[in-house]
């Protein structure tokens, strides 16, 4: 195959790379991508460089400053705070509203509790959607709720 059309197809496999790590970020392509974009550009502007092991040079450095390169950006755009985490103990008190009927012996009844959905139950009599609730226990993951 003649070396400007390697040249051309390892571009435009780059570049399909990039879209791709553009519409699916974390993906990890955007390493191979440049690399193959730049191999591509080198060989196109120097053919010969293409049969020789300047080329294994280049692309092992094209790797390594994509890599570092992708990190920082990566690093940048990720928000920096912690994610939040809910242990089950942490739910006991907290107060909430009903958006599906909660009943005795069914999971099947949802509250939202702090802008996060549930699954509940009752101990007690059904509680009807709209109804203020109040967190006994958490069970697994699913907590245990009372009218208030």
């Amino acid at each position: 195959m003649e070396v400007l059309a390697l040249g051309w197809i390892l571009i435009s496999i780059g570049v399909i790379l990039l879209l791709i790590e553009a519409f699916s970020p974390g993906f990890f392509l955007a390493v191979p991508g440049t690399t193959l974009i730049i191999i591509g550009a080198v060989s196109l502007l120097f053919p010969a460089i293409f049969s020789s092991t300047w080329i294994i040079l280049i692309g092992i450095v094209t790797s390594l400053v994509a890599a570092g390169g992708t990190v920082w950006v990566y690093a940048r755009i990720t928000p920096d705070e912690a994610p939040s985490t809910v242990s089950k103990d942490s739910l006991a008190g907290k107060t909430g509203i009903v958006t599906s009927t909660v009943e005795k012996d069914t999971i099947k009844g949802k509250v939202v509790i702090g802008n996060v959905d549930w699954s509940a139950r009752t101990e007690g009599e059904s509680i009807a959607v709209g109804t203020k609730i109040r967190v006994v226990k958490s069970v697994g993951v699913h907590v245990v709720v009372e009218e208030i």
